[in-house]
């Protein structure tokens, strides 16, 4: 490995971008106590930073990873609940802190992302209980004198024949001994609770109000805060004109931040009005305030005219190959940039006293946004609280804490105690979007129509430097000058447009489909406005730039669009084999016709394969999708209900964006503002959805974002099986 390549992964490594290893029954003197392990105390028993004991039977879990509606607090549960033999829902379950105890072993930081929380936590969590369930045995041979060979476990009791000794007796004893190693888990066929179908854990609570969101918290002395942004994304204030605002009913105070101006009020509809008030003069970044939407495609086809590309794989003799290909077929593919539209809008609540600092949020990255607070406040990180809450929906919008650190400013120039509140249009104007992109295919076939070279090209911004923006200054130490820090995260927008690549750009364009040659080339296209995960991230534009390419290659060859796929999926059994069970399930081809036509797509993306194949026609002229059929293949499932809710929800989400999303600007203003302009999925709009899950004994592979992937395409290419036009452009638009 060169030296230059050498400094870029030990940067990449230090902002967790690069995976670290597993963490198995981290003991906490390894690491910080977790802040909020209120339940500590002596003769309990917490063998490590996720499970406690009481003496009094209570067992407490740390759930490392958010719970935002995708299932993590229930799935995980069971996994200490399966290895320590006890009821699942007979624990208590306790939102981590910010705390590297929780780091996520699939990026060494503290989030939840990439559909890795049961992938990376599947044997951590289940080691975690295993090694407590092995220590209160231990005690039971100290404490009954016999054995350990004549000892069992059952729902929370030791056992040794008629013998039932509760695990809150044993507590005392287990704390004092030392962890055994090597300690086994339960083999499948002793399973109890993984892989049953079980209601959720978090059901009650949410169905009857409890759960605590972000918006839940309130106490006494807290106000409310609305923040008034430039309508260019990176404008700053050169002046404000506050008189009429702060003359408003219930307003306390108008404070001017790094982004904006914001009103305090006892009440946050008195901020929100009196926020209206404000006249601000802005000073707009040069380059995106120059940007619309109308000529901006063409922008981006420009940049693949151009001589000018990062290479991003490169197989065989690359795009060279097509010279000698027997036919070449060429097509250019258009997604738009996306909003996340997340049930709660952002919202973040700071109190600042004696030094110290209290933050609640939902956030998918607590460690983050304490750095982020630190990095806005100036007070040390290791004063600094992160209560986490429950999230109204994330879909990486929440990776991100930009409103975080703009509810510390506040709190900070304020003096008092804020929440700071989005509305649904702050959450639509001033979002981290999903990268626009444009891909452009040249496949070259054989003499015998097979794909013989695969050559893509995509233009478009990078969401890495935006991410490294903001990580920067979350991770920067505490003596470095916020100057200089700044500085210093800047630097990465220079990093992607030229020597390193952000593969979230490409992932998905290439990988899935058997080809002799392979060029995958990136074309950094970025006006400004800032970017970050969207659900499924790159996977949720490429799935459908080559899920319809091949499509247009299988109708060109005249052949059938399942049986073209196969021919090129011998190095990717997973794959191939959920295609051929959606395609069975059904009832490809024969389904699709007269006024109903069928369509297909497979792609596989974190880890996980699934195949789709959607049932379309035209009603009154607008397109209507009847039925979705999704076969997935994630493993090892722990819950089949959670796995079949996340493909049902990646679908709909999938499905929006492909029939309506889009965000459009004009002079660098965003033009949509909230679901009138920027509608979701209505209840009659939504399809039957019928999932299929793969039986597997392989560990468990992602499940959240999966699958999003594939649904524009086989709508896509079943409008195309029914009208004849070829949609290569998101959403989907038929001519009149």
């Amino acid at each position: 490995m060169s030296q230059t390549n050498q400094a870029r992964r030990l940067f990449l490594k230090q902002l967790g971008i690069v995976g670290g290893g597993l963490i198995v029954g981290l003991p906490l003197s390894a690491c910080a106590n977790p802040k909020d392990a209120s339940h500590a105390g002596n003769a309990a028993l917490q063998p490590n930073a996720f499970i406690h004991l009481s003496p009094s039977g209570e067992v407490n879990f740390y759930l490392p990873r958010s719970e935002m509606g995708q299932g993590t607090y229930h799935g995980l549960t069971t996994l200490i609940g399966e290895e320590l033999d006890i009821d699942p829902a007979s624990i208590r379950v306790h939102h981590a802190t910010a705390d590297t105890a929780f780091n996520n072993p699939e990026y060494d930081q503290q989030i939840t992302g990439g559909s890795t929380s049961m992938k990376g936590s599947y044997l951590p969590l289940r080691q975690a209980a295993a090694e407590a369930r092995a220590l209160l045995l231990l005690a039971a041979v100290q404490q009954l004198g016999v054995p350990r060979e004549q000892l069992r476990t059952d729902n929370g009791y030791v056992l040794h024949g008629e013998q039932k000794t509760p695990y809150a007796e044993l507590v005392a004893v287990a704390a004092e001994l030392k962890t055994p190693k090597d300690v086994a888990l339960k083999e499948p066929s002793e399973f109890k609770y993984i892989g049953k179908q079980r209601p959720r854990l978090d059901g009650r609570a949410k169905a009857t109000g409890t759960a605590e969101f972000g918006l839940d918290i309130d106490f006494p002395g807290l106000q409310r805060a609305v923040l008034v942004r430039c309508p260019v994304a990176g404008g700053t204030v050169n002046s404000v004109d506050d008189s009429a605002a702060r003359s408003m009913a219930g307003v306390t105070q108008v404070v001017t931040i790094h982004n904006g101006v914001a009103v305090v009020a006892e009440h946050y509809y008195q901020a929100k009005l009196a926020a209206a008030k404000l006249v601000i003069d802005w000073q707009l970044p040069e380059k995106l305030s120059q940007f619309s939407s109308a000529e901006g495609q063409a922008q981006f086809a420009q940049a693949l005219d151009a001589d000018k590309s990062h290479e991003a794989f490169k197989q065989g003799d690359g795009g060279k190959a097509l010279s000698a290909a027997s036919r070449v077929l060429r097509a250019d593919y258009w997604a738009p940039y996306l909003a996340h539209a997340t049930m709660e809008p952002m919202n973040c609540t700071v109190k600042i006293a004696d030094g110290e600092m209290d933050v609640w949020v939902g956030s998918q990255s607590p460690g983050l946004a304490q750095g982020l607070a630190a990095f806005y406040s100036g007070i040390s990180k290791s004063k600094i609280r992160i209560h986490s809450t429950f999230l109204g929906g994330g879909f990486g919008r929440r990776t991100a804490s930009d409103y975080v650190g703009e509810a510390v400013a506040i709190a900070k120039a304020s003096g008092v105690p804020v929440q700071l509140i989005w509305s649904r249009e702050d959450d639509t104007r001033h979002d981290l979007y999903r990268p626009a992109s444009m891909a452009r295919f040249a496949i070259g076939l054989s003499d015998d129509g097979r794909i013989d070279t695969w050559q893509v090209r995509r233009a478009g911004p990078n969401i890495m430097a935006y991410t490294v923006d903001e990580a920067l200054d979350a991770m920067a130490p505490g003596f470095l000058p916020n100057g200089m820090v700044n500085w210093m995260s800047k630097a990465g927008y220079g990093l992607y447009d030229g020597w390193s690549l952000d593969h979230s750009s490409v992932e998905g364009l290439y990988e899935d489909y058997d080809a002799r040659h392979k060029a995958v080339e990136h074309v950094t296209v970025d006006p400004g406005l800032p970017c970050g995960f969207w659900r499924s991230v790159g996977h949720s534009f490429s799935g459908f730039f080559k899920e319809s390419m091949i499509d247009e290659v299988a109708v060109a060859t005249e052949q059938d669009p399942v049986a073209y796929r196969l021919q090129h999926l011998s190095g990717n059994p997973r794959l191939a084999n959920t295609l051929k069970v959606a395609a069975e399930k059904a009832g490809w081809p024969n389904a699709g016709s007269g006024e109903r036509r069928l369509g297909v797509a497979a792609h596989n993306s974190f880890a996980s394969s699934v195949a789709q194949v959607a049932e379309v026609s035209l009603e009154n002229g607008a397109i209507r999708v009847h039925k979705v059929v999704c076969v997935v293949d994630c493993g090892r499932v722990v819950n089949p209900d959670v796995v079949k809710a996340q493909m049902e929800s990646g679908i709909l989400f999938g499905l929006t964006a492909a029939l309506h999303g889009e965000i459009t600007l004009k002079d660098g203003v965003v033009q949509q503002s909230n679901f009138h302009d920027y509608p979701v999925l209505r209840m009659p709009q939504t399809p039957e959805i019928d999932v299929h899950i793969i039986d597997s004994n392989e560990p468990p592979t992602g499940v959240g974002e999966p699958g999003t992937p594939p649904i524009a395409a086989a709508v896509a290419n079943a409008l195309f099986a029914l009208t004849g036009q070829r949609l290569r452009s998101l959403p989907l638009k038929l001519a009149s």
